[in-house]
């Protein structure tokens, strides 16, 4: 089964900032270590704005200084696009626009406006195996822990 962690960018990154992001984290993946022995690890950037990492742990499994040192990569990447991964209070969700982001008080004025309803799409980054992304990735708002937290 296939382990996965999600990190979101707070801003939607350019196609240059994608490309050079793509490249480093395959990169990583590839020297992706547990205790001095390779991961079976990839990495990807969907939408310009989510980074997943994934381990298979049929293999072998991300411990304390693997997942330490992915958390090290990321703070890097962080630094050199000045974006935030780390911070789990920027929702994004699906507009007529595509996807969009914004921070807690932004999302709230966006549901007390209407803009956001029970039916708008929303991304629960808090998921931990790939198989989850087809279905309990992009979720009605309703369904979502984003409803316990403005409830």
């Amino acid at each position: 089964m296939k382990r996965i962690w999600i990190y979101q960018a707070d801003r939607i990154l350019s196609a240059e900032e994608s490309r050079q992001i793509s490249t480093a984290l395959l990169d990583f993946a590839e020297q992706w270590k547990v205790h001095g022995k390779p991961l079976s690890a990839s990495a990807e950037l969907r939408d310009n704005l989510f980074i997943i990492l994934k381990v298979d742990e049929d293999v072998a499994a991300a411990s304390g200084c693997s997942i330490d040192s992915s958390v090290r990569f990321l703070k890097g990447v962080e630094e050199q696009y000045g974006i935030q991964l780390f911070d789990r209070m920027q929702f994004a969700y699906k507009s007529s626009n595509g996807i969009e982001v914004v921070d807690r008080s932004g999302f709230k004025e966006l549901l007390a406006g209407g803009k956001i309803d029970d039916s708008t799409i929303v991304f629960d980054n808090t998921i931990t195996y790939e198989h989850q992304l087809e279905n309990a990735w992009e979720i009605p708002f309703k369904e979502s822990w984003h409803k316990r937290l403005f409830a």
